[in-house]
């Protein structure tokens, strides 16, 4: 066994936390490739991300154990990963397939560190695409009822499950989760918001945009919160425009945006590059 894992925590911040947990690590003859970490002052955390390498399970088996006293000591978050592991992920579309599209063509030749285990839509427009690509195709239908919307996200629920799936990303899935499910799958489901926030949320940013008249468009993506759209925040990225595009060219414009911005939050959260601190988060790039 030769193989590299990301142990990524947090804790209460406090002189010598990279120190004790460096040096578990070398006294387990563990080899440290990349450590990166953070203090936030405002709310007194610390935050890290160390990649490592061992060469025998009975190493990583012993790291986990001490690790898990050394925790207690700090009051400490933590987890380990496998570097190479992909993180089985559900997406879910409705009638824009842009950033479905491109993830679709990311995770398949581009070295995305994620396994596509199920698209959830509640239209059918992309079932041919993505059983092209032999990944199954959940069509979910939804009406405007709370009811028809409870059931739906049962369904919803029930492929995450089977699936075994650690992500979820809501790629222009034009629904708004209940709070039930937003809160259940804090942490862990991506969305890609055609604004850059926290301007012009909800629906049909590019209009209002147009109508104020303005000469930067972006797109942010976040994690799923109650909250419509105020979510802690992953990545944000813009584009100049001028009077002279129409509607039209700034949707053009933006889902190229929309789709790049996706895809960055999606691998940061597959690396395990992404730890939520509050309203905000630390992004380790």
């Amino acid at each position: 066994m030769n193989a590299s894992f990301i142990l990524g925590f947090y804790c209460p911040d406090k002189s010598g936390i990279q120190s004790k947990v460096s040096t578990l690590l070398y006294s387990n003859d563990a080899f440290l490739t990349d450590v990166q970490s953070y203090s936030d002052r405002d709310t007194q955390t610390f935050f890290s991300r160390i990649v490592f390498s061992v060469t025998t399970e009975d190493v990583i088996n012993k790291i986990n154990l001490e690790l898990q006293t050394l925790s207690v000591e700090l009051d400490m978050v933590w987890s380990i990963d496998e570097q190479e592991k992909k993180v089985k992920t559900v997406i879910a579309v409705s009638k824009l397939g842009h950033c479905l599209n491109d993830l679709l063509f990311r995770a398949k030749y581009r070295n995305m560190p994620i396994e596509i285990v199920g698209v959830v839509s509640n239209h059918e427009d992309f079932r041919e695409i993505v059983e092209f690509n032999d990944i199954p195709f959940h069509f979910l239908p939804i009406e405007k009822n709370l009811d028809s919307k409870k059931n739906q996200e049962s369904l919803f629920q029930k492929v995450v499950d089977d699936s075994g799936a650690g992500m979820i990303v809501l790629a222009r899935y034009m629904q708004i989760l209940t709070e039930e499910l937003s809160n259940k799958w804090f942490g862990k489901c991506i969305n890609i918001h055609h604004s850059f926030l926290p301007s012009f949320k909800g629906a049909n940013p590019y209009e209002q945009a147009f109508s104020k008249g303005v000469k930067l468009i972006g797109a942010t993506a976040h994690f799923v919160t109650p909250d419509l759209d105020e979510g802690p925040i992953i990545e944000q990225n813009i584009e100049r425009i001028s009077h002279y595009d129409s509607i039209e060219d700034l949707i053009r414009k933006g889902n190229d945006i929309e789709s790049i911005v996706l895809a960055r939050a999606v691998r940061w959260h597959a690396e395990k590059r992404v730890l939520i601190n509050g309203n905000k988060t630390v992004v380790f790039t």
